[in-house]
């Protein structure tokens, strides 16, 4: 059940299959976004803690160890016995993740089940990775072996903690990889609950390291250490140049990154309307529109676009904001940073002429909490069209026709994902042909499941998630030819 008092066990580095101080003996706070308390003091990892992990994982990683030796369907029975303890587990993360988050603690519920079913999936994975033989030229036999590659390094952001972890570990277990992973200073405390819960489940020493602390100091000396083979992020396009900047200039370590968006929405004319103003209502507002994939441009056609403002604007007044253990749906932005960047982006949507529907303002000052605000009126040089906001904001556009809605689309450097509510079968097909983004969802939106590639075209990043393609990013490619008599 739902539980804001729920106990803090896990506060330490985890190393080794050990819980450990930092070296430096630092601390940081981690805070409730909804009251600004502490919630606990977390141990603040630097370089010096990410050599010990990688030190872990490289002896974890040597030819001849337990992990190493063990069978591929042996990793996949230690992957599936974390997800059960999961699956055990959780009310318990759930709540932490709530605490840590500031999201609600039924959304948070959804994320842990989406979790558990990730890492079945790639549980099943482990044992069917393959290679293939080659009718090779000039009489020699050929075949290719996937092998994992080494020790690998994982950054991953607090919008989603649980899941964007568990969307790097799954792949990267099942390939046989081992990993040191930083999670966001503002949320650590779900990644180090699943740290102890992957010792619970048998992962040999080293397999698994966890180092909280800061970009700069823990998350810097992972993209750069030069026994690190890949490193994989998800984040802001602007550290995400930095890491790949850092990993060539330290071993040219290969690098996957998912990185922002500024995602359009297009409802066609022939849409129920209020139908379509629910679907683009929850692909923004969900997670208080703090998700890389929010439908953050809505582009909705002339003949149906005052109707549709005027749905967006009761969806969006009625929707219910307040502390995560409420009967509410949104809860308090994750920080005062992100807080105070969402309210600049809305006073700036109001100085360049949008219309402030609904919202448009903070809620008291006990903690993060945005109003839900729509605009309209909103045109494409508008700051609010062109830069990622992350929170609770919904900028409504007009277009006339299809093939300008389209080009109008992808004039943006990012290219995570779209969407289009249509009961046109070719406009929908035309739209997901020609729109340049990662992923494509007609007749609904954020349709993310654990068995679809997830990733973006230009500044969103480079690499897949999710899928046969995560594993793809753990894997690297040895040709065996052999001269036959």
């Amino acid at each position: 059940m739902a539980n804001p008092n729920q106990e803090i066990k896990y506060t330490k580095l985890f190393i080794d299959n050990n819980f450990v101080d930092s070296k430096s003996g630092k601390t940081f706070a981690t805070i409730n976004p909804a009251n600004k308390k502490v919630l606990a003091n977390i141990a603040e990892g630097d370089k010096a803690d990410v050599d010990a992990a990688v030190d872990a994982a490289e002896r974890a990683f040597k030819r001849g160890s337990v992990w190493r030796n063990l069978d591929a369907s042996g990793r996949g029975k230690l992957i599936y016995k974390l997800a059960d303890l999961l699956e055990r587990d959780m009310l318990i993360v759930a709540n932490l993740e709530a605490l840590d988050n500031g999201k609600t603690f039924k959304s948070a519920c959804g994320d842990v089940f989406h979790s558990v079913g990730c890492l079945r999936y790639y549980a099943g994975y482990a044992d069917k990775i393959t290679g293939k033989t080659i009718p090779a030229d000039y009489g020699f036999f050929a075949m290719t072996r996937r092998e994992p590659i080494g020790v690998v390094g994982q950054i991953i952001p607090w919008n989603f903690p649980l899941m964007m972890l568990i969307w790097k570990w799954g792949p990267a277990l099942a390939a046989g990889c081992t990993i040191v992973l930083k999670p966001a200073e503002q949320t650590p405390l779900t990644a180090l609950y699943i740290a102890a819960l992957s010792k619970e489940a048998g992962f040999p020493d080293g397999v698994i390291n966890v180092i909280p602390g800061y970009g700069p100091t823990a998350g810097h000396a992972i993209s750069a250490h030069p026994r690190i083979r890949k490193v994989a992020f998800t984040g802001s396009v602007e550290v995400g140049r930095i890491i790949m900047e850092t990993a060539a200039k330290s071993n040219l370590k290969k690098v996957s990154l998912e990185l922002g968006g500024k995602s359009p929405l297009v409802v066609m004319d022939d849409v129920d309307v209020k139908q379509a103003a629910s679907i683009a209502h929850e692909a923004i507002f969900a997670n208080h529109g703090q998700s890389c994939i929010a439908a953050s441009r809505t582009f909705v056609h002339e003949k149906i676009y005052d109707q549709f403002v005027e749905c967006a604007r009761e969806l969006a007044k009625n929707r219910k904001v307040g502390n995560q253990y409420e009967d509410v749906v949104q809860g308090p932005q994750v920080d005062e940073e992100m807080y105070t960047k969402v309210l600049k982006y809305i006073d700036s949507g109001k100085k360049e002429g949008a219309k402030v529907e609904v919202g448009g303002s903070c809620i008291g000052n006990s903690g993060f909490f945005i109003q839900p605000t729509v605009f309209s009126d909103v045109t494409d040089d508008m700051t609010i069209s062109k830069e990622e906001i992350f929170g609770p904001v919904q900028s409504i556009l007009k277009f006339k026709t299809l093939d300008e809605v389209i080009d109008r689309a992808n004039r943006t450097n990012y290219g995570l994902a779209a969407g289009i509510i249509t009961n046109n079968i070719d406009a929908a097909f035309t739209y997901a042909k020609a729109i340049e983004a990662g992923s494509v969802w007609v007749n609904c939106y954020a349709a993310v499941v654990p068995q679809v590639p997830f990733g973006g075209y230009k500044e969103s990043g480079s690499g897949r998630e999710l899928g046969e393609n995560g594993i793809e990013l753990y894997l690297e490619t040895k040709s065996i030819s052999i001269r036959l008599p």
